[in-house]
């Protein structure tokens, strides 16, 4: 058996993703996860490298399509640690279509969109996060928390900031229990500045509010949410913290029997289900 060695990041010195990696280290740490039961499904873009420099199973998916493999994995065996990571341009332009229909299907992974309004590998064009103006954008800006919320079925959505490191770490060992519990998908947007073509460090310090301060606040009230995000943004800010908490059952619930072993934990040898084979090849003569 060979074991992989984690890599030093590829990232530009001073890139965001240092920060959610950094928070995501601590928190499967703190969480005492396994590296042998994390897997960790990668996008494309710079954000997609995530899991080369992880010690667990990694997977570098297609561009947009994290989200089916991550589910896939998760269904696969329900006992696994699974993350997906990725880029706002992976996750909410090419993969748009997976990322609401993931969030309606509620599976219990965890995924992590490091957002940062631009396309940082293929040099700087507007993501659909992209403010207008920049580089010529003229569209306003996609916001994944309002359309995150606007979906019954989803049960964990929060926003982080890759320069607040304690609030980032508690946000992701939030997001871990709640999808690891079996509650449905942990959705953590991280706010993850590009320093080469989007340095948006002094602007975001000064903008990000957390919502959590406020002692009414209610992360279980998801009109409540939806309103006081609304505002904040309306304010010239940008909310972050746990923005809503709530239940509805997971696509496991759905869809698996707890009963059974994990498929991928079957013995599915020719030898131990003969009849089970033989049974299934007559239903299709």
């Amino acid at each position: 058996m060979k074991v992989y060695t984690p890599t030093t990041p590829i990232w530009c010195p001073g890139c965001g993703d240092f920060g959610v990696l950094a928070s995501l280290k601590k928190a499967l740490s703190d969480l005492q996860i396994r590296s042998k039961d994390t897997v960790i499904v990668g996008g494309i873009g710079c954000s997609g490298s995530i899991h080369n420099n992880l010690e667990c199973y990694g997977i570098h998916s297609l561009h947009g399509r994290l989200l089916p493999t991550a589910v896939g994995v998760k269904l696969a065996n329900p006992r696994l640690t699974v993350i997906a990571a990725g880029g706002d341009g992976d996750g909410y332009a090419i993969g748009a279509g997976h990322f609401l229909h993931t969030l309606k299907k509620n599976p219990s992974i965890i995924y992590i969109v490091m957002q940062n309004g631009t396309y940082g590998l293929t040099k700087g064009q507007p993501s659909p996060t992209a403010l207008v103006g920049y580089e010529g954008n003229l569209d306003l800006p996609f916001d994944a928390i309002l359309t995150a919320l606007s979906i019954p079925s989803t049960t964990f959505i929060a926003r982080g900031f890759s320069g607040n490191q304690m609030q980032l770490t508690e946000l992701l060992k939030k997001a871990i229990t709640h999808a690891n519990s079996g509650h449905g998908m942990g959705f953590l947007e991280v706010l993850s500045p590009c320093v080469t073509y989007n340095d948006t460090y002094k602007e975001w310090r000064e903008q990000v509010y957390d919502v959590n301060a406020e002692k009414d606040y209610n992360v279980q009230n998801r009109l409540l949410a939806f309103t006081r995000v609304s505002g904040i943004m309306n304010e010239g800010k940008i909310p972050t913290g746990l923005i809503y908490s709530g239940k509805a059952k997971s696509l496991e619930e759905n869809t698996l029997s707890y009963e059974k072993e994990p498929v991928a934990l079957q013995d599915i040898s020719i030898e131990a289900n003969m009849q089970k084979y033989e049974q299934f090849l007559k239903d299709f003569r």
